[in-house]
């Protein structure tokens, strides 16, 4: 008999791509997704704790299913992801009327969660974390997710133990898939029509260098081998460490044509000393020579990046080594946030915190300096021809459509053809805006 499957996601693109995983692994048991959670037989909520936000904003939704549990107790409210791996069984004690909660190492499991939950009538936990872990072989369905592009998990979990992050602690050990599986799922992706693959990871740089599946050439090896696939018209990946990023991985945008020109590499501080408390493992020194070098091999590359204002300890003078940064390097846009306690982490205990007022106005003056950066990068596209990989047609009125460059710039254009989501075409670019391009296809 098919039941109905909502799933709300909070964070990252980890969860995301677990998200279309759990989706698709109840689907072979005759689920079909949802858009109204109040039809749903089974409710899944995918949570996030990287920041309080986040964290926050994944148990307020709780408040919510608890009324849909109440009008129909047959119902199954699962909760999975980071929360729910840092919480564990200690959520059924502030919700009793949770049916499952699953680190994210279990959502391989969920169907069997979900049977059990229905069969004993009692909650099920599954949260064990374990550094032998392997990730399952995963062909992906394409009834889930967008038909041109998808996301690939290459590995989980992180070795880095930055004071600030509970990601070692949530998603477990650094642990890389096999080359042969993830080449298996992008052989399979393209041969169904996807165009861009974009290659995700808690630390891509450090794809291959430990464990079962260890490699002597690692990620650089891993990217040539994904590009090789016949039909792959666009590669991206997301996220690095700058600690682990190479030589070789730098040459990869020159040699790799299908290589977007796009690198979120994350600075989290200007500050020397907030570095090192941050246990971040590289100056500002050193990782200012790695932008130059990236520009020096690709000179049109764009970069992003990540920023913690208001980390334990940080003064004017931190502060406004951090604000350089954004004048030093340009971003083409930065996701910035104001630091936050999360359980386990180092700098949850260390002294010296800075005022909730000094943070908000640091993080707004910083992210008042980082829209005008990101609006000079745009206007100076105007006039120039780019390509664009269409995503689908624009909400503006008219036959507006949206693409994004390889920069991975948003761009609406006017064109009277029909469009199909994963075309290549050039577009001429007439106007910019703070968050996207505008233009006329040529």
């Amino acid at each position: 008999m098919t039941q109905l499957l909502y799933i709300e996601t909070f964070g990252c693109q980890m969860n995301e791509r677990d998200s279309e995983i759990m989706a698709q692994l109840l689907g072979e048991h005759a689920y079909l997704r949802t858009d109204q959670p109040e039809q749903a037989d089974v409710v899944v909520v995918n949570t996030c704790s990287i920041r309080g936000k986040a964290a926050h904003k994944a148990y307020s939704c709780f408040g919510r299913y608890r009324k849909l549990k109440a009008k129909n107790p047959h119902l199954i409210l699962a909760v999975t992801g980071c929360v729910a791996q840092q919480d564990g069984a200690a959520l059924l004690e502030r919700m009793p009327y949770i049916d499952i909660v699953m680190g994210p190492q279990s959502i391989y499991a969920l169907p069997s969660l979900v049977a059990a939950a229905r069969r004993d009538k009692k909650p099920q936990v599954a949260t064990d974390l374990s550094a032998n872990f392997v990730i399952p072989p995963f062909l992906p369905s394409l009834a889930e997710g967008p038909a041109h592009k998808r996301f690939i998990t290459i590995m989980q979990g992180c070795d880095n133990f930055c004071t600030y992050c509970v990601v070692p602690y949530t998603r477990g050990r650094e642990i890389s898939r096999s080359l042969a599986d993830i080449l298996a799922e992008a052989t399979h992706l393209v041969s169904q029509g996807v165009k861009e693959i974009t290659l995700i990871g808690q630390n891509v740089n450090s794809y291959g260098q430990k464990g079962a599946h260890k490699q002597s050439q690692g990620f650089p090896a891993l990217l040539r081998a994904v590009a090789a696939i016949a039909g792959l018209q666009r590669l991206r990946f997301t996220t690095s460490h700058p600690k682990d990023l190479s030589e070789d991985l730098m040459r990869c945008f020159v040699e790799i044509p299908s290589l977007c020109p796009h690198f979120h590499l994350p600075v989290q501080s200007g500050s020397n000393a907030i570095l090192h408390r941050m246990n971040r493992r590289y100056t500002i020194e050193s990782y200012l020579d790695k932008v130059v070098r990236l520009r020096e091999y690709r000179p049109d590359i764009a970069l992003t990046t990540d920023i913690i204002v208001g980390f334990p300890g940080e003064t004017d003078d931190d502060f406004a080594a951090t604000m350089q940064i954004l004048e030093t390097v340009h971003y083409q846009g930065s996701y910035s946030f104001k630091y936050s306690d999360r359980p386990n982490a180092k700098a949850a205990d260390f002294p010296d915190k800075v005022a909730e007022e000094i943070k908000s106005e640091r993080l707004a003056r910083l992210q008042t300096r980082q829209e005008e950066i990101s609006l000079l990068l745009k206007q100076a596209e105007i006039g120039k021809a780019v390509e664009v990989m269409v995503e689908g047609a624009s909400k503006a009125p008219g036959n507006q459509w949206s693409g994004r460059t390889g920069t991975n710039q948003i761009v609406n254009f006017s064109c009277e053809a029909k469009l199909a989501p994963g075309q290549l075409l050039m577009v001429k670019i007439e106007d910019a805006c703070q968050n996207s391009l505008r233009g006329k296809m040529i």
